[in-house]
């Protein structure tokens, strides 16, 4: 169990709040229980309420598709089930779900460059308080229209634990800006570039630093991108070794796995 988690349960045992007879069940189920320790019904969501302690990440609800009612029932079953230990995250959420979970919880972090109304871009909740951070990621976006899903990335990252710097528009249109931030690649534990059009950025970085980097094509571009399709095919066919990608506009995958490359630094 994790022991932030198991002092929560301790201390309410002491405090009478929860049984003893209810806190041993909790033990003995484990994180692959199904008795109601392992997961949470709620009816329209089996929420895994041990999935953090079994991975050591954030929370996290994909909020696009599910009711500002569902998305908060399924936070708040989070929230109870870890003792506050660890932050929840929900990603794509519209205006409905961010309103709502801002006014059950009025200190969430919501994501600067969101515009989650009709049409708009979706943004990145993070409910409680952020983990120490442990080692550094630095997330690269190619253009300021790839600022969302940069976010995403960096939202992610801290969320997760790791410490996290953004470079913002460094595109390789003007490459003497890349060069300017030389700096903060070259120290950081693990890199997320992000850029949409032809997808040429993690290339050019992948080739200056031998830091791990994860690549995220975004849909951004004109017709013949293809909704992110060209700048895909183009990080997966990069000259540049050591880079991996991740799925179209997935900042989360690759916010995660950069967090979890850098907490072990």
């Amino acid at each position: 169990m994790d022991p932030e988690r198991l002092r929560t349960l301790l201390h309410a045992v002491s405090d009478g709040e929860v049984t003893p007879e209810a806190a041993a069940a909790e033990l003995a189920a484990g994180p692959m229980g199904t008795d109601g320790s392992g997961f949470r019904d709620l009816g329209y969501a089996r929420v895994d309420t041990h999935r953090g302690i079994r991975t050591g990440d954030p929370e996290v609800v994909f909020g696009a598709g599910k009711t500002a009612a569902e998305t908060v029932g399924i936070v708040d079953a989070l929230r109870r089930a870890s003792g506050e230990a660890r932050p929840t995250m929900v990603t794509r959420a519209d205006g409905a779900t961010v309103a709502a979970l801002r006014a059950r919880w009025p200190d969430a972090w919501v994501s600067s460059g969101a515009d989650p109304g009709a049409g708009g871009r979706p943004a990145t909740v993070v409910v409680g308080e952020l983990p120490e951070p442990r080692g550094l990621v630095a997330v690269v976006a190619a253009g300021t229209s790839d600022a969302h899903i940069a976010e995403e990335a960096a939202m992610t990252a801290a969320a997760a634990g790791a410490g996290v710097e953004i470079v913002r528009d460094v595109g390789v249109a003007g490459l003497h800006r890349v060069l300017a931030a030389r700096p903060v690649l070259d120290r950081a534990d693990c890199l997320v570039v992000v850029a949409g059009m032809e997808g040429a950025l993690p290339s050019v970085i992948g080739g200056l630093v031998g830091t791990p980097l994860v690549a995220v094509p975004t849909s951004v571009g004109y017709g013949a991108s293809f909704g992110g399709l060209a700048a895909l095919l183009g990080m997966l066919t990069s000259c540049a070794p050591g880079i991996a990608v991740c799925n179209i506009d997935n900042g989360f995958g690759a916010g995660l796995f950069a967090a979890r490359v850098a907490r072990r630094a």
